[in-house]
């Protein structure tokens, strides 16, 4: 069954007349009747019954006439829906967001992103990098802003910024009297542990030292939960150097050595792109990201 065989029922139906309704088709009479004589052919039966000048709908051609209108309407609808899609009139995005990074980074350039393609439709997901990563391979989302030490070759990445780590801390805290922070200087320190932070990965990993002996009084994959222990003074917690939105944190930065860690643009090698992903990754790669710090 071809969409043209339904779309020239339907004029039947509509006109009870093989003429105008041929006419309304804009196509020649014995095409349209030899199109529903296939129609008829491939359901099994009748569909009009001409009688002289009048045709009429046959039992078959009443029973039929819902579903095939329904298919077409449908047909239509994914029509309309495509171009749509084609011209970015109708833009959904998944973009998943590490949650260790600040939202202030990432403002700027979702307003671009709006301007840009006004019809986006945006869902963010924001959760754990290997999560994410994870969500992307299984096309869950279409791009993700992740800051992991290593990725797999599959996914193509696109280095956006960097950002040093600091240690935060609240008002009152010993380290108010440091211009720097180093690994030692954490040793006997409330420290509040951030579940989801790639820290502890990166400097065993990248950089082979060791951990500092602090006291953990308090652990939490909430982000701003952390921070707002931290303003509380119940303890010091490493953070991104942009990370940070609550008042009264205070920073300094991690030094002997500086470490810092790279948040990169992840998509999944060889994936064709819509259009709206295409012009996502593309604002991406000519932000200026350095202007949000």
């Amino acid at each position: 069954m071809e969409m043209h065989q339904v779309r020239y029922f339907l004029a039947v139906c509509e006109t009870l007349n093989f003429t105008r309704a041929a006419e309304q088709c804009n196509v020649a009479q014995p095409s349209l009747t030899r199109a529903i004589h296939n129609l008829e052919e491939e359901l099994g039966g009748q569909l009009f019954r001409r009688e002289r000048r009048r045709t009429h709908l046959t039992d078959l051609g009443r029973l039929v006439q819902p579903h095939l209108a329904t298919m077409l309407a449908e047909s239509e609808a994914a029509r309309r829906e495509a171009q749509s899609f084609a011209t970015l009139d109708t833009a959904p995005l998944r973009l998943g967001i590490m949650c260790t990074i600040g939202p202030t980074r990432m403002i700027g350039f979702l307003a671009r992103l709006r301007a840009k393609v006004p019809a986006a439709e945006l869902t963010l997901r924001e959760t754990g990098g290997r999560i994410l990563v994870d969500e992307l391979m299984e096309g869950a989302l279409d791009v993700a802003i992740v800051a992991l030490p290593d990725l797999p070759e599959r996914f193509d990445t696109y280095p956006l910024f960097s950002e040093r780590y600091t240690v935060a801390f609240g008002p009152g805290h010993r380290f108010e009297g440091l211009n720097a922070v180093t690994l030692a200087d954490l040793d006997g320190a409330d420290y509040l542990m951030r579940v989801n932070c790639e820290f502890p990965d990166l400097r065993a990993n990248h950089y082979k030292l060791a951990a500092p002996k602090v006291n953990i009084v308090y652990s939490s994959e909430r982000e701003d939960w952390i921070q707002a222990l931290v303003v509380a003074g119940m303890g010091c917690a490493v953070m991104p150097e942009h990370l940070p939105m609550l008042s009264g944190i205070a920073t300094r930065l991690l030094v002997n050595p500086e470490m810092s860690r790279t948040v990169s643009l992840v998509t999944v090698a060889g994936r064709r792109f819509s259009p709206a992903v295409a012009a996502l990754v593309a604002l991406a790669k000519t932000h200026d990201w350095a202007a949000a710090r």
